[in-house]
């Protein structure tokens, strides 16, 4: 992954928000900063020069941190984020921002008081607004991620695995086992499997719920890979189909394409939103379409931007977004169709490549 890039342009933020150093203290901004993936850690930041950042973690890491982290000056202490403070502190009146989405009221104190005579700014976002478009390497691990779960739908398909008679749970340890199976670390948030007229529940959690002939069966699930999220959901029909069944895909079909048409670059996202929903709306189910049209993906599951109704802000090329449609009747059953897609000048790339037929198993 290219962390110095990122730090560069990190620092060019700092310098356009007259901040001189940014105190990071958000794993998963400081992983995207530098790659590490231990559970302490903390960042200093220079706008000056990665010369003058400071990586600190605990000695638990010392060795993971020599690996992970070779390119930034390495603090070996406990507390991470009081000892950079007073790193900080010694270098003189500074203006240093600190991530206020995430340092609980307390911990400010504690830092205000080791910073010194610096300036602690409140500094909500910076790196998440950065993580909002990803770059090659981000894009290359979540087509790996959806392609490990690709995979795994695939594999569990072709050997019966939803064959009736097996419960919610047991399908969802095998699709997550196979998703480790194809090359995952791990799921990326916990696998929904929902039968019959639970497919209404929009995040229903697997229980020992059977599969019966003629159910749709809703599958929400997604692979870790890199520390970055897929995530994709496919409704299928086990046995014969009925025809309000195939009627009530076909329209969360027609409203998810309709929503992957218009992701286009420099669209609002609310429009995005609006684009899909408008379909189902006029088919007289907008009641039964209970949520955003999708999400940003990235090392978190749900990050920005959010499509919906109340979303702000346009589409830039390289966001990694999902498509999301869906239409629940309760206690009748429920589709949602969703695709991890990137946003790019022309035509969104589609990561998540199962298919988007009805499929009957």
């Amino acid at each position: 992954m290219p962390h110095a890039p990122r730090r560069a342009a990190l620092r060019a933020t700092l310098r356009d928000r007259e901040l001189d150093a940014l105190l990071v203290t958000n794993l998963l901004n400081i992983r995207y900063l530098t790659g590490f993936t231990g559970s302490n850690a903390a960042l200093l930041v220079s706008a000056e020069s990665d010369a003058a950042t400071v990586f600190c973690t605990d000695g638990r890491y010392l060795t993971q941190a020599e690996h992970q982290v070779p390119d930034l000056e390495r603090v070996i202490d406990r507390p991470c984020d009081v000892a950079l403070a007073q790193r900080a502190g010694k270098a003189g009146p500074a203006r240093t921002g600190y991530e206020s989405h995430h340092v609980t009221v307390e911990s400010l104190d504690i830092l205000t008081e080791a910073a010194e005579q610096v300036e602690l700014v409140r500094a909500a976002g910076l790196v998440e607004e950065q993580r909002l478009v990803k770059d090659e390497a981000e894009i290359e691990a979540l087509r790996m991620a959806c392609a490990a779960a690709d995979r795994a739908l695939a594999s569990l398909i072709e050997h019966g695995g939803l064959r009736p008679g097996r419960t919610e749970r047991e399908i969802a340890r095998e699709l997550e086992s196979r998703m480790l199976d194809h090359g995952a670390a791990g799921p990326s948030f916990e696998t929904i499997v929902a039968a019959g007229a639970n497919s209404a529940v929009p995040h229903h959690r697997p229980a020992d719920a059977v599969v019966h002939a003629g159910d749709f069966v809703k599958l929400d699930f997604g692979a870790l890979v890199d520390g970055y999220h897929s995530d994709m959901t496919r409704t299928l029909v086990v046995g014969k189909v009925a025809d309000w069944q195939r009627e009530l895909y076909e329209l969360v079909a027609a409203s998810q394409a309709a929503g992957r048409k218009a992701l286009a670059a420099g669209t609002a996202v609310s429009a995005v939103d609006a684009a899909a929903r408008d379909v189902i709306e006029e088919a007289g189910y907008g009641e039964q379409f209970v949520h955003g049209l999708g999400h940003g993906v990235g090392l978190q599951i749900h990050e920005a931007p959010a499509l919906s109704k109340a979303g702000d802000g346009t589409l830039l090329p390289g966001m990694a977004v999902t498509v999301e449609p869906g239409v629940y009747l309760a206690g009748k059953g429920g589709v949602r169709i969703e695709d991890t897609l990137v946003v790019r000048q022309g035509a969104p790339e589609l990561l998540t490549l199962t298919t988007k037929e009805l499929v009957v198993v």
